[in-house]
């Protein structure tokens, strides 16, 4: 049996998550349907990590075993034929039969994206954050920092299992201002909390609008001190790449 592991893309606005979920639509359900469709037997594919019902992706990974007597691009067109338009493979490769998509990654990177506006923009807004007051942008910036290192991060997240830890290594935290007003957050690290993605980014907008302080993040940081910020929305947040 050859495993395969593929690179997917999807739109999250239509799905329940990426995970599996009975009589719900998720991304890694109608990857199986497609995989189905090919002869494939098994009970579940092998996925990186699950994003929340309304969350994108452009580099989730899944691991598959499927013996397939053609090229390898020949799958990737026939997965492609039997997915839904919000959903793609974007690469495919033979992989080792050890190799474990969740297990084996060394880093995970998300990208959240948002723009200040008083108005609505209906366009804009199915995949950024219109944040309205505005808000202190030299703040947003240089506060992006504290994230950075190791830090018990259970003020901004839950654990994925029981017995798992919080504490997570930051190695890349920063926002850059794009073009017609709107900012990247990008954030980098070995693994993530439940919801944190989101929680650092209400976070961040919340200090840089004045309504929290940076004294506070610090404290939820250092002594693991409860921090009600509320969630971004998931639609501005993607998941970009897992590193291996």
């Amino acid at each position: 049996m050859t495993r395969h592991h593929a690179v997917l893309a999807y739109d999250g606005s239509n799905f329940q998550g990426s995970q599996k979920q009975a009589n719900r639509r998720t991304a890694q359900g109608e990857f199986e349907k497609a995989l189905r469709s090919l002869g494939w037997l098994d009970k579940s594919a092998l996925v990186a990590g699950r994003t929340d019902a309304g969350v994108h992706a452009t580099g989730q990974t899944v691991a598959f075993d499927l013996e397939w007597p053609h090229p390898e691009d020949e799958l990737l067109r026939a997965l492609n034929g039997n997915l839904p338009h919000d959903l793609a493979v974007r690469e495919l490769r033979v992989t080792t039969n050890e190799f474990h998509p969740r297990f084996d990654a060394t880093s995970r990177e998300y990208r959240y994206r948002l723009f200040c506006d008083p108005i609505r923009d209906p366009l804009r807004e199915k995949f950024l954050w219109r944040v309205y007051p505005s808000f202190d942008e030299g703040a947003l910036i240089k506060n992006a920092s504290l994230f950075l290192g190791q830090h018990d991060f259970s003020a901004f997240g839950s654990r994925i299992s029981p017995k798992g830890t919080t504490t997570r290594t930051v190695t890349k935290s920063e926002w850059r201002k794009i073009s017609d007003g709107e900012w990247r957050y990008e954030v980098k690290a070995d693994a993530f909390l439940y919801r944190m993605v989101r929680r650092l980014v209400a976070a961040q907008i919340s200090v840089a609008q004045g309504k929290r302080s940076v004294a506070e993040i610090h404290t939820a940081l250092t002594k693991q001190g409860k921090l009600f910020v509320g969630l971004a929305p998931a639609h501005g947040l993607t998941l970009i790449e897992v590193t291996y």
